[in-house]
């Protein structure tokens, strides 16, 4: 699954329109739609907000974990 698939598929389970989330992005629906065909790049402020909107990680959003949140990082290790 693409990472825009991901954000189809994260709406849909969440019982969202693409219309709603527009609104949430403050765009059109249409525009939202690109994002979620592959046809407009995602830039990273959309994520941070679809991330805190979705309580999930990025990461998670992006399709690039099945984690939601991200792990908890012990502080000697960074």
């Amino acid at each position: 699954m693409t990472f825009y698939e991901n954000l189809r598929v994260i709406r849909e389970d969440r019982g969202y329109t693409q219309k709603q989330i527009a609104d949430v992005l403050e765009t059109t629906q249409q525009y939202y739609s690109d994002y979620e065909n592959g046809k407009r790049d995602i830039p990273i402020r959309v994520y941070i907000k679809l991330s805190k909107f979705y309580n999930v990680s990025i990461d998670y959003l992006a399709g690039q974990t099945e984690e939601k949140t991200p792990p908890v990082k012990n502080p000697e290790d960074l």
